[in-house]
């Protein structure tokens, strides 16, 4: 099938693709990558009268050191994020992860914001956003706003952004010395849309016990999920088999809410997230146990 006839803008600027926005409102429908939208519009499942296309918006393409934080542009494409030396620097489970989503030839094209915006509950990108901590900025014609991932995040393919608003930026914090990170996830082939998948982050006290940790799932609900009884089972404690077998048992008997699908039961969803959890933590006390004897 092809799509439905629309409108079509190019708009050079962020202040001008906020006038097209603000005058067409729910008519109209932003294009980043299109990875998600060009293959809706042509099933016809998503017929908007116009389309707003940000490709030539140079100015939200960007990776920058804040000195403490980085800000990426919600039009940066999403190679740029597996291959940034800033960000395998800074934020190495960002570049872990890229990998995994989908394939070269939609990295290439697909963009932070755009996967952000379409906040699919089997995607990677929002699930690392909540594990590392990220706020996005929103921007209206009128105003500008920092939302927290969290509230950013809304439910089955729904955000915070306002009709108006287009997300223009994401700003992640640098993780720290010892901090361990992972990223697990199980697909029918790779590229496909994992079946489960889990980002675990750890930070350690001098000691070596768990200071804070943050355990986020995909797949497991209607977005991204973050187990917090889980994680905070976790903390003040030595992360031994035995407290990594509860947290594990917790965020998937407990907590996660898989739907299931053709290629697994929510029994088997949950499985999945048990032994991904398991996998996930004790990849994450080694690098944060290496990292504190830097």
């Amino acid at each position: 099938m092809k799509p439905a006839s629309f409108d079509y803008h190019r708009p050079d600027t962020l202040d001008e693709a906020l006038t097209l926005l603000n005058r067409y409102g729910d008519e109209a429908k932003l294009l980043a990558g299109g990875q998600s939208l060009v293959p809706a519009m042509n099933f016809r499942v998503a017929q908007p009268a116009v389309l707003i296309d940000l490709n030539n918006l140079r100015e939200l393409d960007f990776v920058r050191d804040n000195n403490g934080s980085l800000s990426i542009g919600a039009m940066t494409r999403e190679r740029r994020l597996e291959f940034d030396p800033l960000i395998a620097r800074h934020l190495p489970l960002l570049t872990e992860t890229m990998p995994n989503v989908a394939h070269p030839q939609i990295r290439n094209r697909g963009t932070l914001g755009g996967s952000l915006a379409h906040a699919d509950p089997a995607a990677e990108l929002p699930v690392i956003m909540l594990a590392l901590g990220a706020r996005l900025k929103a921007r209206s014609g009128a105003a500008e706003r920092w939302i927290t991932a969290p509230d950013f995040f809304k439910g089955l393919f729904t955000t915070d952004l306002a009709p108006d608003e287009i997300l223009v930026e994401i700003e992640l914090p640098f993780m720290g010395a010892g901090t361990g990170w992972s990223f697990m996830e199980v697909a029918p082939r790779a590229g496909d849309y994992a079946l489960m998948g889990v980002a675990a982050v750890i930070q350690l006290d001098k000691e070596g016990k768990c200071q804070q940790a943050r355990l986020v799932y995909l797949n497991a609900g209607e977005g991204p999920l973050e187990a917090k009884a889980a994680s905070k089972s976790l903390s003040g404690a030595d992360l031994d088999d035995s407290a990594i077998e509860t947290a594990a048992r917790t965020a998937s008997q407990d907590e996660i809410q898989p739907f299931g699908n053709l290629h697994a039961s929510p029994d088997f969803q949950r499985h999945l997230a048990h032994e991904l959890t398991i996998r996930t933590l004790k990849l994450a006390l080694a690098r944060a146990g290496k990292d504190r004897l830097q």
